[in-house]
C-alpha cells in the first residue's frame, strides 16, 4: 500500500482542489473525517506560517500520517496589509464568505480600484509524525473590485481582479485557477517536497 497523506481541513474548496493539485502524487489523499478527526487545532498563531505548521504537525501527531495543512490570506495594501492572516475571522467569527466579502468592499468604500492592489499568499506546512515539518510558498498580485464576479471558487476568490488574464479568480475555471492560483504555486513545491520526502525515508511507516 502506498503513503497516505492527510489534508487536514474541513474547508471542502480547498479539499477539492488539492485533490486536483496533488493528484499526480503517488498517496492516497484522505480528510480529517475518513481518519476519525472530528475537531480542527486553534489557529492561535500570529502569521500564515505559524498556523499552518500548526495544523499539520497537529494533524500528523493524531492521525500517524504525512500531513498536510495551509493557510492562506489576503493581504490588501490599501488596509495596511489586512486582513492577512485574520482573513477567514475579519468579519467575525462564523461568518461566510459573503459576510466577509462585503465587511472587507465596505472597509474600501472609498478607495479607488486603481489603489486597491493586494496579494493572494498561501502558505501549505507538511508534517511527518516524527516531528519534521517543511513549509512551501505561493503568491499572487491584483486588485481588489467594487463588486463580486464569478461563480466559481470561494473565500474572496470573486473580488480578486487578476489584470493579466481579465478576470476575477472566482471567473477562472478550475485548471486555469490551479496554475495561475498562490495555492497552486504552493503546492507544485510542496509536491515535490512530497515526493523528496518518500524517497529520503521521511514517510516510512505511514502507509
Amino acid at each position: 500500500m502506498g503513503c497516505r497523506l492527510l489534508l487536514a481541513t474541513n474547508n471542502q474548496g480547498k479539499i477539492n482542489e488539492y485533490r486536483s493539485l496533488l493528484r499526480g502524487l503517488p498517496c492516497d489523499l484522505v480528510t480529517l473525517a475518513e481518519v476519525g478527526i472530528s475537531d480542527v487545532v486553534t489557529e492561535t498563531g500570529r502569521s500564515l506560517e505559524e498556523n499552518a505548521r500548526l495544523k499539520a504537525v497537529a494533524a500528523s501527531a493524531r492521525s500517524g500520517l504525512l500531513a498536510l495543512a495551509d493557510d492562506s490570506g489576503l493581504e490588501v495594501d490599501a488596509l495596511g496589509g489586512e486582513p492577512g492572516w485574520l482573513s477567514a475571522r475579519y468579519a467575525g467569527e462564523g461568518a461566510s464568505d459573503r459576510e466577509r466579502i462585503d465587511y472587507l468592499l465596505t472597509r474600501l468604500k472609498a478607495v479607488p480600484e486603481a489603489k486597491r492592489s493586494a496579494r493572494f499568499r498561501c502558505v501549505i506546512a507538511i508534517a511527518t509524525p516524527e516531528g519534521k515539518t517543511e513549509l512551501c510558498f505561493g503568491e499572487r498580485r491584483g486588485y481588489i473590485t467594487s463588486e463580486p464576479r464569478g461563480g466559481y471558487g470561494f473565500g474572496y476568490d470573486p473580488i480578486f481582479y487578476l489584470p493579466e488574464l481579465g478576470k476575477t479568480m472566482a471567473e477562472l475555471s478550475s485548471e486555469v485557477k490551479n496554475q495561475a492560483s498562490h495555492r497552486g504555486q504552493a503546492a507544485r513545491e510542496a509536491e515535490q517536497v512530497i515526493k523528496r520526502m518518500m524517497c529520503t525515508g521521511h514517510a516510512d511507516g505511514l502507509a
